[in-house]
């Protein structure tokens, strides 16, 4: 997870746009995602997303490491919504208990490639932006109040910290015995254990957290600021291009006539 928010030393183009301007080019895609259900749209603004990897400074393999967990979850989205979603259209495949057909199959479809986009716009988005720039911008440019700011600046910092004191307290269970064998319902309570030590020391950790920025000053009525957040060019072609990433995909459904209205 520490990957995820860690820029290591890029010089892409997408890492020098102000972390705004990129969270409102994420929202106009997603936007437009989240009103059909259609895989033509999804899968438009999918291949948008791609085009702009050179420019945040990924790989397929990168994309892989930090979103792994987003991709399975919709590619298992996909396969429950096509199995269980009422049949419609030509049977493509019947197993007795379930069966998948044609308007089930798109269903599942555009459910997948919609939760990949909207997986790939929050990747890029996290993995361009510096957590710092982003409060920064925040703070200096949406005038968000300070304490909020800081706490959200506090949480993103903490990410990587969680993942690491996972394994911590794994490796400290295992040496004791816990959750190393036993039957699969005896590992799960052992994982649900483990859950509930990270949870402990995660409201520990932003306890002492919290006492140490109020100690500090932070959140005071008046502050300086080592970086200053401004926008640039880079930030209007940033924006207008996910504009026009969410406007093609609109387009491109309308056009092949599988705009879906969720709420239709």
């Amino acid at each position: 997870m520490r990957q995820v928010l860690s820029l290591h030393g890029s010089t892409a183009l997408l890492t020098r746009a102000n972390p705004l301007a990129k969270s409102a080019a994420v929202v106009f895609i997603t936007a437009v995602l989240a009103l059909s259900i259609d895989w033509v749209s999804a899968s438009t603004a999918l291949l948008g997303e791609l085009a702009l990897f050179r420019l945040a400074g990924l790989t397929l393999r990168l994309l892989w490491q930090r979103g792994w967990p987003l991709i399975l979850a919709a590619a298992g989205g996909g396969w429950s919504t096509a199995v269980l979603s009422a049949d419609s259209g030509r049977i493509l495949l019947d197993a007795g208990i379930w069966s998948i057909s044609q308007g089930s199959l798109e269903l599942g479809l555009g459910f997948m490639l919609r939760g990949l986009a909207i997986a790939l716009a929050a990747t890029l988005l996290m993995s361009c932006t510096d957590p710092t720039d982003l409060a920064n911008a925040l703070a200096q440019k949406a005038r968000l109040p300070h304490r909020f700011v800081l706490g959200t600046l506090a949480a993103m910092r903490l990410v990587g910290l969680m993942a690491e004191e996972w394994q911590t307290i794994g490796m400290a269970r295992r040496a004791r015995g816990i959750g190393s064998h036993g039957s699969p319902l005896q590992r799960l309570r052992a994982m649900l254990g483990q859950s509930y030590g990270l949870l402990v020391q995660a409201v520990r950790r932003a306890s002492r957290l919290a006492v140490t920025m109020e100690a500090r000053g932070f959140g005071g009525a008046r502050r300086s600021w080592a970086r200053e957040s401004t926008f640039s060019r880079l930030d209007v072609w940033v924006v207008l291009g996910g504009a026009l990433i969410a406007a093609a995909a609109l387009a491109a459904a309308v056009a092949a006539g599988t705009w879906h209205p969720v709420l239709a």
